[in-house]
């Protein structure tokens, strides 16, 4: 049963569906099996496992992990969908994305539902800019999680992750040192021209929001194997896997970002509050863990403000660049900033903050039928003297078999 905007019962209609669901069990059907395994949105959840800056509290209530019948969902989705230009269509692949968000990641929801509270004002503030649906910010939770810092192993990067030719696409500057698409305002902004783009391509919020995970061209190739047909379900086994997946999920987050209390779940909030920040303006280098020192920060507070910096560095700017601090060290950093500028080394800074990133992973790798030195040190870009360091008592020559030690370098 879908429910449409125009045919929604009155609530007494509703109430009485609902117990009769219960008594005859009306609504249970076989599970749709996704082969993705959920990576849609799996990788991004994960991400929130680097994001040290969250209280270490109990926010979720283990006695309220349930399910409900199909049409408490049903009916939740379609009270969304009548205050929305898109339709929160529910339908078995739908149910299989709320299962992950209230039923397996719930402490991953109750971050998310923390992050919501710093990042959803300034999406609301640019869809609305932009005449878009405020809706459309539950994309960012299956996008990255509302984690800023997000890096996918397709290399898309941020809130709203970009690639990076897209994300030239938009004059979002990347550098070996600066990256936009992590800034949460630009990256927004980019974020709401490419979805209005993407609506008048195909004037379909459904096509237009696979199509911001798939590009356009694959919906195109679906629409005309099938005849100029443009409704996604009927569309569904002809696009992309992860297109499939994805508004899938779109709806699914929107149905637990609204409803997570039925489940029990309560916001985990970060540590660092971004409405109780300021910024400075610089154009001098400046080193952030030399920042973090002086202000007695954690570095991760300095790192999940400032994502853009990718290498804890500011570079020297022409024009200037901005810190973003917590209120109450700004007057600390304005006193200490000649200082700070003073002992930054660009060089040092850069060389400290590569040997901190290159042991956050230790693994074991067992040494196969054409493996060299040279050969391993390309693959998990190091280099034969850290291979050396990390294996003090390996040769030169491997052989099949052999176990070494390295330290992942993650960017």
């Amino acid at each position: 049963m879908w429910f449409k905007k125009k045919h929604l019962l009155p609530f007494h209609q509703i109430t009485l569906l609902l117990l009769f669901a219960i008594s005859t069990n009306a609504y249970s059907k076989n599970p749709i099996s996704i082969k993705t395994k959920h990576n849609v949105i799996l990788e991004t959840i994960n991400n929130l496992e680097d994001l040290n800056i969250f209280y270490c509290s109990d926010t979720v209530n283990k006695d309220s992990v349930k399910a409900f019948p199909d049409l408490v969902y049903e009916y939740h989705l379609a009270e969304i969908s009548k205050q929305s230009p898109i339709d929160f269509d529910y339908n078995e692949y739908v149910r299989k994305y709320i299962d992950i968000y209230s039923l397996e990641r719930r402490e991953q929801v109750s971050q998310m539902l923390g992050l919501s509270k710093l990042y959803f004002p300034i999406f609301d503030e640019y869809l609305d800019k932009y005449q878009l649906p405020l809706e459309l910010k539950y994309l960012a939770v299956v996008e990255s999680a509302l984690n800023p810092l997000a890096v996918s192993t397709s290399g898309a990067v941020g809130l709203w992750q970009f690639k990076i030719n897209t994300a030239r696409l938009f004059d979002l500057k990347v550098t070996s040192l600066i990256d936009e698409r992590m800034d949460p305002e630009k990256s927004t902004d980019a974020a709401c021209k490419y979805l209005k783009y993407l609506y008048k391509t195909f004037k379909n919020w459904h096509l237009a929001i696979a199509a911001y995970n798939t590009g356009p061209q694959p919906i195109r190739n679906a629409i005309e194997r099938n005849n100029g047909e443009t409704n996604f379900w009927k569309l569904y086994p002809y696009l992309p896997e992860s297109a499939q997946n994805y508004l899938s999920a779109f709806m699914a987050a929107a149905y637990i970002m609204n409803n997570y209390k039925d489940h029990g779940i309560i916001p985990t909030m970060p540590t660092a509050d971004f409405f109780q920040t300021d910024t400075v303006m610089v154009s001098k280098p400046i080193d952030l863990k030399l920042t973090s020192d002086f202000l007695g920060i954690d570095l991760a507070v300095i790192q999940f403000l400032n994502p853009e910096y990718k290498l804890n560095f500011i570079p020297e700017n022409t024009d200037y660049s901005i810190i973003r601090l917590p209120s109450d060290k700004i007057d600390k950093f304005v006193k200490n900033e000649q200082k700070i500028i003073k002992q930054t080394n660009k060089t040092t800074a850069l060389l400290n903050n590569e040997q901190e990133i290159s042991k956050t992973n230790k693994i074991t790798y067992t040494v196969k039928d054409g493996d060299s030195m040279h050969r391993i040190a390309i693959n998990f870009n190091c280099t034969i003297k850290e291979l050396q360091n990390w294996n003090p008592s390996i040769d030169t020559v491997l052989y099949k078999g052999q176990q070494l030690v390295i330290w992942t370098i993650e960017n």
